[in-house]
């Protein structure tokens, strides 16, 4: 099951690049259904003027828009950095079943590194997750996207 999960990310890291070559943070997500890619999105609030443009919030846009359905059950969402506390709730509200990211942020991942959204036993729905596939990759394309930055 492995491969399935790394072939999907392989996917969402390709975003992450295009992302990358428009000066925008390099994080891609993909959501896909019954083995089906049907949303997609990169990060994108600079070129969008929107704090809210965010991978994993374009993905599921998309989504919804190609399913007819802001519900999306069953769907898996692949992120290739973990998640914040507004994607984490967008993940809750769109019914996503799995979330699998890549890297770790420490500062503002709200998966595993900080809040820990999803483990909250109030929510009348907690997404399952699987982290750190790909998660090299993912790291190292951050890593010098702000290494460039500073320079």
């Amino acid at each position: 099951m492995i491969e399935v999960h790394e072939r999907w990310m392989r996917h969402a890291l390709e975003l992450a690049n295009e992302a990358y070559l428009v000066d925008e943070v390099p994080v891609g997500a993909v959501v896909v259904v019954n083995g089906e890619l049907i949303g997609r999105g990169f990060n994108r609030p600079i070129g969008d003027c929107d704090p809210t443009a965010h991978a994993e919030i374009v993905a599921i846009r998309d989504a919804a828009t190609h399913a007819g359905n802001y519900r999306l059950t069953g769907a898996t969402l692949y992120a290739t950095v973990e998640p914040c506390s507004m994607c984490a709730g967008a993940l809750v509200h769109a019914r996503i079943e799995l979330l699998v990211f890549g890297a770790l942020e420490p500062r503002s991942g709200a998966i595993e590194s900080t809040a820990r959204v999803l483990e909250n036993s109030s929510l009348n729905h907690r997404p399952g997750v699987l982290p750190g596939v790909l998660a090299d990759e993912s790291a190292e394309l951050l890593q010098r996207f702000f290494k460039a930055k500073r320079v």
